[in-house]
């Protein structure tokens, strides 16, 4: 079943492309009604959930390797809103949000409730419970948070609906207020650019007077957590830091855990 969904995915994005695509141009448009049109077209059935196309390519899984074969080296077609139910392929810089396998790993004290650790029913929603009851963004940005609401559902102007996982507002001791959006991924969902500038968007367009700092977070190995804070440069995105820990009992951390990270403050 799922070999069968990604042909059917792959067909209808492909010829979407195929049909607007140029060898002169890095930038078009297409509409939420070519997806039926071009499902009629193919012969092929319709998916339910035409969203759920988009998002595959965007988070999930690569493009065809016939779309992946018109970028040139070191650049790639990513998906972006372009209104509301329209979208735009546009060549971007190759760029893969991924953990440093190479950072240190920072021990916190879990103080996740039993119970919520026991019934989250997705890596999402259990990597986002995490963060939220271990205040892993206050600790990971050095400024006081609280989570403001969870799957924000909104429109933004010339991107068209998105959605932010969860969104944090906080202050520091200049008294300085922030908007945090914060992305979660689990499983084998991906970090775009494409998110983080629509988050980004998001927060300038009903946030104006807070300052925007992006988040994303993401399960390693071993139950680890990588926390990331993004942002967009010349529409790229750039890592502004990375940060790894693991949720332990007090009693694992140790005293030479301690000297370790006291010596680093230093």
């Amino acid at each position: 079943m799922r070999k069968k969904q990604k042909n059917r995915y792959d067909a209808i994005i492909e010829r979407i492309f195929e049909q607007h695509h140029s060898a002169d141009n890095c930038s078009f448009d297409f509409t939420r009604e070519e997806f039926e049109e071009t499902a009629i077209e193919l012969g092929i059935k319709l998916p339910k959930n035409i969203g759920d196309v988009l998002y595959s390519f965007r988070y999930r899984k690569d493009l065809p390797e016939y779309i992946c074969a018109t970028a040139s080296t070191g650049l790639e077609w990513i998906i972006e809103g372009a209104g509301r139910a329209k979208y735009r392929f546009r060549l971007a810089k190759a760029n893969r949000i991924v953990p440093n396998e190479s950072l240190v790993t920072i021990k916190v004290p879990d103080t996740t409730p039993e119970i919520i650790a026991a019934y989250a029913q997705t890596d999402e929603q259990a990597l986002l419970a995490k963060v939220r009851y271990n205040r892993l963004i206050d600790i990971f940005l050095g400024i006081t948070t609280y989570s403001l609401q969870n799957h924000l559902r909104t429109t933004v102007r010339d991107i068209g609906q998105i959605e932010i996982d969860e969104v944090y507002v906080g202050l520091d001791k200049y008294g300085r207020q922030f908007v945090i959006p914060v992305q979660a991924k689990g499983g084998n969902d991906r970090h775009g650019v494409v998110q983080t500038q629509q988050d980004i968007a998001c927060c300038a367009e009903k946030f104006p007077t807070l300052i925007c700092r992006a988040v994303s977070a993401q399960f390693m190995n071993d139950d680890k957590i990588a926390l990331f804070e993004l942002t967009v440069e010349d529409g790229d995105v750039k890592i502004v830091e990375e940060r790894h820990y693991q949720l332990v009992l007090f009693s694992e951390i140790s005293a030479s855990d301690l000297e370790t990270y006291n010596s680093r403050c230093k």
